[in-house]
């Protein structure tokens, strides 16, 4: 691949399985959609149009669509975020791209591969949700699956992968999010947590700190907890925050877990900034709603800076349960298989 684009047109096939021959219309199971329908399904609810979909060029590519949902695990510590960057080939969207480019033998610009949530830099996640599209069916996902994980840098994996209807939107039809972020409080950081977790040497005081989540719980205006970014499409700074919990596991571990119809621009390591400084006792929970109520992120900034991308994971994405039931006719969701011998041939002593 040239330079740092993502492009796939210059990936070299490294001799993977040809994909099987299109199923003919006949045949197609109803997760097929057709070249003038195919754009109004990939709408959210509210209508508005895929903004990737006029990356497809190609009409005939289009004829007779298949749409995939992945879910994929990564350690970001490596990594700039998940969304595609023309300037470094370094993002989760890039690598995913880049593999499912060599299996499939398709052009990103067909694949219109869309990830749920937007990781930044160093961010990590369990159950990250993206989509993509084929021009043909697979009578069976095992197989592609094992290839993808095959070509995917090993701290990048696909758990699951599965037929998607049409409607289905990684993004758009995304009904709720939840973060962990975990810090490790103790003296000395513990090496195999280093990663994975912040590292707070001052004693913090847990209770303090559910005092201060339960005041993000509920509808609020965010805007104070939103950092500036680069978006063409500003989102509203209303969200709903379902629950916001504080647990302290094994040894010297604490997990803040917070679950919301939506999140802004770092708005979880801004309210878990503003929550350890409450957990050091530096300011009282009830800074909370003051700071919500000043609508104003320099409010924030009077008090702490954002927390450090790597103590926070995506742990999972939330739909409606119709848009997960499989097309009609499809094949069942792949989680990986087993490898598996018949005699053994090596003698045992």
């Amino acid at each position: 691949m040239a330079g740092s684009s993502c492009s796939s047109s210059s990936v070299v096939l490294l001799g993977l399985p040809s994909p099987p021959a299109p199923t003919t219309p006949s045949s197609l199971p109803s997760h097929h959609t057709s070249s003038n329908s195919w754009k109004t399904k990939l709408s959210s609810g509210g209508g508005t149009e895929d903004p990737t979909a006029t990356l497809c060029k190609n009409p005939t590519t289009l004829a007779e669509t298949y749409k995939w949902r992945m879910v994929i695990a990564y350690d970001g510590t490596h990594f700039s975020g998940w969304q595609y960057q023309q300037s470094t080939p370094k993002t989760i969207q890039c690598l995913v791209e880049k593999a499912l480019a060599k299996t499939t033998k398709l052009e990103r610009e067909e694949l219109i591969l869309v990830g749920a949530s937007r990781t930044d830099t160093g961010v990590h996640a369990w159950g990250q949700v993206a989509h993509f599209i084929t021009p043909f069916n697979y009578d069976r996902l095992d197989s592609i699956h094992a290839a993808l994980n095959g070509v995917l840098p090993s701290d990048i994996r696909v758990r699951e992968l599965s037929p998607a209807l049409p409607e289905f939107h990684a993004r758009f039809s995304s009904t709720g999010k939840i973060y962990h972020y975990k810090i490790y409080n103790d003296i000395i950081m513990d090496p195999f947590q280093r990663r994975w977790a912040y590292h707070s040497t001052y004693r913090l005081n847990a209770a303090a700190m559910r005092e201060g989540a339960r005041y993000f719980v509920g509808q609020h205006d965010f805007t104070s907890f939103v950092n500036a970014s680069n978006s063409d499409h500003p989102r509203s700074p209303v969200k709903h925050i379902i629950r916001f919990d504080v647990i302290e596991l094994q040894g010297a571990l604490i997990q803040l877990e917070v679950e919301g119809s939506g999140f802004l621009y770092r708005q979880v390591r801004n309210m878990v900034a503003l929550l350890l400084q409450i957990g050091k006792e530096a300011v009282p929970p009830d800074i909370v709603p003051m700071v919500l109520a000043a609508r104003d992120r320099k409010e924030l900034a009077k008090y702490t800076v954002g927390a450090p991308p790597h103590g926070l994971c995506l742990m999972s994405v939330k739909y409606n349960e119709e848009l997960l039931e499989p097309p009609s006719g499809c094949r069942a969701t792949s989680f990986g298989r087993h490898h598996t011998i018949s005699k053994c041939k090596l003698p045992f002593y």
